[in-house]
């Protein structure tokens, strides 16, 4: 396997903790069929070509597999793959840094790339469109614009957030994909896939406890499905059963849903102390002691996907749905 570099850095990938889960070809991946399909033809078509792939953006919820298919395509194109993401390239001399070590064809992957700062992006626009670097060396009136010339090569950028990206950087993306919160079944597929390279007998209905349990989302998938091995190994005798699945996930708090502890205190928060709303971002997240973007980026999507949770101009409103599940009278004002 090659290596794979990382701002500026080699890192060997049989040290990387999660280099053997992840699959390195399309063939491989499990679920986001449209999203496979449309990279498929893409890139074949690239290729017929001998050309670079246009530039791709992929957007979604965290842990649907954004890093996982900027790799792939790399390895479809047989290129190398460069990593930085935006909080990492704090000014133009860093992308320049980046850039210009990329080789003919290379796939340059940027996570967060609506952190870039705008300087770094007034930087980007012509390097992704026209492959060329517009750089100014000095101050005041020495200062002087100097052009580098760039090799072809593919930006892959992943956002949580393609709201925030600047309209004049979304525009140079030719391609543009969504992915999607996984469907039990896929999410099966990858327990099992997991549960081989691991090395780890998992029966089908603790697989399928393990899915209904992941919130959609392989990552999370993936890390209960190490946590429970932990606790076959310990408690067990290394099969992963459906029995000691319900134990380990009811020990790390993850219930029928995938609720974990920060849901709990944001949904009782909600009902408790705001009389299921409507409250805002920033109060809430102070409220349960979670930042603002991580209570909007990683937990409400889920809690919108299942309907819990609604957001509305005033702020973030429950749904009766809430109630149900907590077992709990829906307000009166509701009725």
């Amino acid at each position: 396997m090659e290596d794979r570099v990382v701002d500026g850095k080699v890192l060997n990938q049989e040290a990387e903790d999660e280099k053997s889960l992840r699959p390195q070809r399309l063939n491989q991946y499990i679920g986001q069929d449209a999203v496979k399909e449309n990279l498929r033809v893409f890139i074949d078509a690239a290729m017929m070509r001998g050309e670079s792939l246009d530039h791709v953006l992929l957007y979604g919820p965290p842990g649907l597999g954004k890093t996982t298919l900027a790799a792939i395509i790399a390895n479809e194109m047989g290129v190398q793959l460069r990593t930085t993401s935006g909080p990492a390239v704090e000014r133009p001399g860093d992308l320049a840094a980046i850039v210009t070590a990329l080789e003919p064809g290379d796939v340059l992957f940027i996570d967060e790339i609506h952190r870039l700062p705008r300087a770094v992006e007034e930087v980007l626009y012509p390097a992704m469109e026209d492959f060329f670097l517009d750089i100014v060396i000095g101050k005041g009136p020495s200062a002087r614009s100097v052009q580098l010339e760039l090799p072809p090569f593919t930006l892959v950028g992943a956002t949580t957030r393609a709201g925030m990206l600047s309209a004049p950087l979304r525009d140079r993306f030719g391609v543009m994909s969504r992915l999607e919160y996984y469907e039990p079944k896929d999410l099966e597929d990858i327990v099992h896939r997991t549960s081989d390279v691991l090395q780890t007998e998992i029966d089908a209905t603790a697989a399928e406890e393990v899915s209904r349990r992941s919130r959609g989302t392989p990552r999370i998938a993936n890390r209960l499905l190490r946590r429970i091995r932990d606790f076959a190994q310990v408690r067990g005798d290394g099969t992963i059963t459906d029995q000691v699945t319900r134990e380990a996930l009811d020990l790390l708090q993850v219930d029928t849903l995938g609720l974990d502890e920060v849901d709990y205190k944001l949904l009782y928060a909600l009902m408790d102390r705001f009389k299921g709303g409507p409250a805002g971002l920033d109060t809430l997240a102070a409220t349960i002691g979670e930042e603002s973007h991580t209570v909007e980026d990683v937990y409400e999507p889920y809690l919108m996907q299942i309907g819990f949770l609604q957001r509305t101009p005033r702020g973030r409103v429950l749904t009766p749905m809430v109630y149900d599940h907590f077992q709990r009278e829906v307000p009166a004002e509701w009725k």
